[in-house]
């Protein structure tokens, strides 16, 4: 009979137990040991025949390094299938070279998670030119998943005004927005976005009077450097939006800019616990245990000795 268990990296620890809890799995930390010149020394539980490894790969140049060693100690130690589960999946935004001489990152993470794992899991990549993650990881499976079955389910938990618009706050986010809002019953719209930099943007509606005198809520996969967001914000203000609250899959911005995006009045911001943070509110567990449950039935190929 087939073994499987779950072993998470440092750091997403609180995902993982809830994830390992809904399939009904013990769930090991990976012990990572950091060495004066930076260095990392990494050791896993006891390998079984199918090992899930819960990596969230936010701020992730050392959480690789300590994936790949995993995977190299669990191999060695008898694992046969190795799925990576990682809720936030770093080096997607970089599909093509804009300039000469760049790293097409998705590209060499694509190569470097294909050759180190059997199946990745992950949600909400940023996959804005790539239209099949399984193209980012040739040879083996990949499932990208939607947060917004997660989102829609808590927010209509909570309970949401029936006169709230959901937001988009650029073209990329209209499908999520759409998805929300059509589970939710409510109107949506996505906003006209101009970048001019890094840190600034301008942002319009076709529609300003849509949300004179109602609920906004801003929907968005990713905020880093939350300018799109403040943005976005203050532009619904103007047009007489009576509060303004958002919901996001993957949280990489400061704790300490809520300060910022209150000023610029967002009212609440919830994240999903894709990336451990304060903000985390919604969490993922129900969806990513439906997408592995098929693990715990998985029957593997017998070995065979030469």
């Amino acid at each position: 009979m087939s073994t499987i268990a779950l072993q998470t990296l440092p750091g997403g620890s609180d995902a993982a137990k809830r994830l390992a809890a809904r399939l009904g799995l013990a769930c090991s930390e990976i012990a990572v040991h950091r060495f004066p010149d930076g260095e990392l020394r990494v050791a896993v539980a006891p390998a079984t025949d199918t090992t899930i490894l819960y990596a969230s790969l936010d701020q992730p140049n050392d959480k690789l390094i300590t994936l790949l060693f995993a995977a190299e100690a669990l191999r060695r130690n008898g694992a046969k299938r190795l799925v990576l589960v990682a809720p936030y999946l770093c080096y997607m935004r970089q599909d093509a070279a804009f300039h000469p001489g760049e790293a097409i990152s998705q590209r060499a993470m694509g190569s470097l998670l294909a050759t180190t794992v059997d199946r990745i899991v992950t949600v909400d990549a940023h996959l804005h030119r790539t239209p099949d993650i399984r193209s980012v990881f040739p040879g083996i499976e990949a499932e990208n998943l939607s947060a917004m079955p997660a989102i829609a389910n808590a927010l209509a938990t909570g309970g949401i005004d029936p006169a709230t618009v959901v937001i988009g706050p650029d073209m990329e986010s209209e499908p999520w927005v759409r998805d929300i809002a059509s589970r939710l019953r409510l109107q949506h719209t996505v906003a006209r976005k101009t970048r001019h930099g890094d840190r600034s943007v301008a942002i319009s509606f076709a529609d300003p009077g849509l949300l004179a005198g109602r609920p906004a809520l801003l929907v968005d996969d990713i905020v880093s450097s939350g300018t799109t967001l403040m943005a976005a914000a203050k532009a619904l203000t103007a047009m007489g939006a009576t509060a303004v609250d958002a919901v996001i899959t993957h949280a990489l911005f400061p704790p300490a800019m809520t300060v910022a995006f209150a000023s610029a009045g967002i009212r609440s911001i919830r994240s999903t616990d894709s990336v451990p943070h304060p903000t985390n509110a919604i969490s993922l567990a129900e969806s990513l245990a439906a997408a592995l449950r098929s693990e715990l039935t998985t029957t593997l190929p017998p070995e065979t000795t030469p």
